[in-house]
């Protein structure tokens, strides 16, 4: 198996010429194991819409996952349960129109993978045979693992998730780090062998103290993909309005902003309430004669 293969391309900012890779071919569940075994650090944003998909896949980024955390910073909902498959599946569609080379994996919501094995295999191929994505993530542990097994054995790449699972939120009390207890810790560890030997291709670590996130990535043959869990897992997550600054709600401590959109929209929407109000615009050459 090959990871895909790049092209350098150049990008220009500021004035200034940077070179950077450009994925040539499609990024897939193998190709992603494969960079495991490289120690090539897997790259992945959470995006929901045909724009930012096609702006993220140009920058050369590995996957995309349309997380379910668009019920938050998409439809205003004070957490992921109201979700339906149907929100997922237009807005996976959406990305998929947009990523030509990064992995699209959409995320299952909540109550879609837990009353059968059936309906759950049903709804995971319903991402990739109708919104256009090539995996689909799930959370939970070694309760899982038969939904994880069946799912994958069905064709269709799993991504798993432990750590702080936001659809159990319920459960545990709030958004809270997990694993830090010895006993809570041995156990994140049993479910993430578990999850592996059921066929998953990764698996998310979110919200974990780093030193486990550690112990697990160097325990398991599959990658794992952090999001609050340090350094040493092999590849990075974040929510693309978290890292740009354009969600107002908690922005929570593992969060990079790597720009400030929000200031600099108001910015923009004032500008152009001025002109319209002032008369300013439409201007001459904004106007068909």
């Amino acid at each position: 198996m090959h990871r895909p293969s790049r092209t350098t391309g150049r990008v220009f900012l500021g004035g200034q010429t940077m070179s950077k890779e450009i994925k040539s071919k499609r990024t897939t569940a193998a190709s992603i194991r494969d960079m495991k075994k490289t120690g090539d650090k897997i790259t992945m944003l959470a995006a929901y819409d045909y724009s930012t998909a096609l702006k993220i896949d140009k920058s050369g980024i590995d996957i995309i996952l349309v997380g379910d955390s668009l019920g938050m910073v998409i439809l205003g909902y004070d957490s992921t349960l109201p979700v339906t498959m149907d929100d997922m599946i237009h807005h996976t569609k959406a990305v998929s129109r947009g990523a030509r080379h990064a992995m699209v994996v959409g995320d299952m919501p909540f109550m879609s993978y837990h009353r059968s094995v059936d309906e759950a295999v049903g709804n995971a191929g319903r991402f990739l045979q109708e919104a256009g994505a090539q995996g689909i993530k799930l959370e939970g542990g070694r309760e899982m693992a038969g939904t994880v097994r069946s799912i994958s054995s069905a064709g269709i790449p799993v991504m798993a998730h432990l750590g702080l699972t936001p659809q159990a939120i319920h459960t545990l009390g709030g958004y809270k780090v997990q694993g830090r207890d010895s006993e809570t810790a041995r156990r994140m560890v049993e479910d993430a062998h578990i999850l592996q030997d059921a066929g998953a291709f990764s698996l998310v670590l979110e919200c974990v103290p780093g030193p486990l996130a550690g112990e697990i990535t160097d325990a398991l043959d599959i990658p794992t993909i952090g999001i609050g869990a340090g350094v040493h897992c092999d590849g990075q997550v974040l929510v693309v309005n978290d890292m740009l600054g354009i969600y107002e709600g908690f922005t929570p401590k593992f969060v990079k902003q790597y720009a400030d959109l929000d200031s600099l929209l108001l910015k923009a929407f004032t500008h152009y309430i001025d002109d319209v109000k002032s008369g300013t615009f439409p201007g001459e050459e904004h106007t068909f004669l």
